[in-house]
């Protein structure tokens, strides 16, 4: 995977830095406030530099998962992704909230770690080897066997904890409205990234077979492929449903994030495939670049404002859709802001979320995943209910009679992540091409092509074999 590993520390790295531009403040300000009243610094009241250093720790995690070629390593990584984001999310604000998001998020992630190391342990029982190329090498030589079948359902189930998708999608809501705005947006991305490449190696060691291009299915063994086909089509509808009832702000960005990990996972059905416009994998590694970018913006814009009553202790984040009414009266950039990522996040064109989602709809065409696409195409546009909502609350509603007044947040970086955030999405229209280049050679997962195979063995795209370089989309 000599590829893979830089796309992905590229990746977590660019959004890194955008999200570190959107956690300033988040914690520390009734301390602040003391320092600057005169009561000194207490060093044991600051938790600053925990929460800077998790937020490190994470990103890291994300890093060495791309490189994992080990299950031992693998469950390492994923738990370093995890395992700080749980203090992340308890410490993010002052109140219980966040105190009990953090506690439903701790539990719910282990219950999540032991279903897939449980998978692992099934995957080693079934091939005596932790090796992620031993494994496959010994699925193509025996085949995959019912334990190692039952290892890989297994494995991805617990992974769906990760990229926050049914059945194990339950958390996402709560835990993104008792955090922080910025720690929430954090968690929209820097877990699923981990996910979705974890999901990518375990899809990788089941292999798939069949010649890339014929219009045949995937090749993933078939009991697996419909755990995955299953999984994706009930995320992207529970997601996108579920979300048009809600009214906080963040718990329909957070079943958003459950409906795009459904498309993603269109794209892990379908598959590697010869051009971008067709590579199931490469369009799940540049869909999760523009949804970092586009997502964050939206988060961006909730840890910007604030009700204009919020003390040093309370950030008073502004919540519901009311509460985003007329915001174009106090902050107009912000809320131009809100409106194009929201309209992006729908794949309106031609923002930078409509060439992300266009690849996995030819990517599902390509293999035969018809029903899928025609679901991927309903669940889109349904999604336009919430999202246009959003925009309109944003840009064309008058605030609600009523309604608590709200100020800029008095971190500028914040608004800077935003509006950085919705200049990637403008920008990236006509600056994508170099990404998806390198995301089609990162989604060339190589390993020699088995004999075994036979005549698929010989085919361009057999396995996990190595293909032509990319001529780009």
């Amino acid at each position: 995977m000599p590829e893979l590993v830089p796309y992905a520390k590229t990746l977590v790295a660019g959004v890194g830095l955008l999200m570190l531009l959107l956690l300033a403040g988040t914690v520390d300000r009734e301390q602040e406030r003391l320092v600057r009243a005169g009561s000194g610094f207490d060093p044991l009241r600051s938790t600053r530099a925990e929460f800077y250093a998790f937020f490190l720790f994470s990103l890291t995690g994300v890093m060495l998962t791309a490189g994992a070629e080990d299950l031992i390593w693998l469950f390492l990584a994923l738990e370093l992704t995890s395992l700080p984001t749980y203090v992340m999310v308890t410490i993010s604000t002052a109140g219980k909230r966040s105190q009990e998001a953090g506690i439903k998020y701790f539990f719910l992630g282990a219950l999540g770690s032991g279903v897939f190391l449980y998978g692992f342990t099934l995957l080693y029982g079934a091939t005596g080897t932790t090796s992620l190329p031993g494994i496959h090498d010994w699925f193509v030589e025996n085949g995959i066997g019912s334990i190692g079948l039952l290892g890989l359902i297994v494995s991805f189930l617990g992974l769906c904890f990760k990229i926050a998708a049914v059945p194990m999608h339950m958390y996402t809501p709560d835990v993104y409205e008792g955090s922080a705005a910025p720690v929430s947006a954090f968690l929209a991305f820097t877990p699923k990234a981990a996910g979705f490449l974890a999901i990518m190696l375990l899809a990788a060691v089941a292999g798939w077979n069949h010649p890339v291009g014929t219009g045949a299915r995937t090749g993933l063994p078939e009991m697996f492929h419909l755990a995955i086909w299953v999984v994706a089509a009930m995320t992207m509808t529970v997601g996108n449903v579920l979300a048009i009832l809600q009214n906080s702000i963040k718990r329909i960005l957070a079943y958003s994030s459950i409906a795009h990990s459904g498309y993603m996972l269109v794209g892990i059905v379908a598959g590697p495939g010869r051009s971008f416009a067709t590579d199931g994998l490469a369009a799940v590694l540049f869909y999760l670049f523009a949804y970092g970018v586009m997502n964050l913006g939206a988060f961006a814009v909730l840890g910007s404002v604030e009700h204009a009553e919020a003390g040093d202790a309370d950030p008073g984040e502004i919540e519901t859709v009311d509460d985003l009414k007329g915001l174009y009266q106090i902050h107009p950039v912000l809320a131009a802001v809100m409106a194009l990522c929201t309209l992006s996040l729908l794949g309106l064109p031609p923002l930078l979320g409509f060439w992300g989602k266009l690849p996995l709809f030819g990517a599902g065409v390509r293999a035969g995943e018809i029903p899928l696409v025609i679901l991927l195409g309903i669940n889109s546009a349904i999604s336009g209910v919430y999202y246009l909502r959003l925009a309109k609350a944003a840009v064309l509603d008058e605030p609600v009679a009523g309604s608590p007044q709200t100020r800029p947040s008095p971190f500028p970086a914040r608004a800077l992540a935003a509006t950085l955030s919705a200049a990637g999405v403008l920008a990236f229209i006509v600056a994508s091409n170099p990404i998806m280049r390198a995301s089609q050679r990162a989604a060339r997962l190589n390993r020699p092509a088995p004999a075994a195979m036979g005549s698929n063995a010989d085919s361009e795209g057999a396995g996990l074999a190595e293909r032509d370089d990319p001529r780009g989309p």
